[in-house]
């Protein structure tokens, strides 16, 4: 890992962190999924290189994050809900993926001529 990655990867864990907060408070799929997608989405398009990384980061914190409320509040989720949990590494794969070819598409449209 790099060392300019590193502000990056706490951007994708203040994201997932965000994203199981928002799953375990609102327990709405939906809302959760987007936030995902969202997340994914910007973290591919800031650093496109091993896409991947931003789907296993950010899509880790819901699981933990219903595992965290059934520990500590003895909230105790429905199997829909553990599911929706799952659930989250879809969407983040579309963001993520789609965050890096958005890039490419970028970089593609916008380089410099000559080079």
């Amino acid at each position: 890992m790099r060392r300019s990655d590193v502000p990056i990867f706490g951007l994708a864990i203040f994201f997932g962190i965000c994203a199981g907060f928002i799953e375990v408070k609102l327990g709405d799929i939906l809302i959760t999924a987007v936030t995902v997608l969202v997340s994914t989405l910007v973290l591919g398009f800031l650093r496109p290189q091993r896409a991947w990384r931003w789907i296993a980061v950010v899509g880790t914190f819901v699981p933990l994050a219903r595992v965290a409320a059934y520990l500590a509040f003895g909230q105790k989720p429905y199997k829909a809900q553990i599911w929706a949990a799952a659930l989250g590494f879809v969407t983040g794969i579309a963001g993520s993926y789609a965050g890096a070819m958005t890039r490419l598409g970028v970089d593609t449209l916008f380089r410099k001529t000559g080079q």
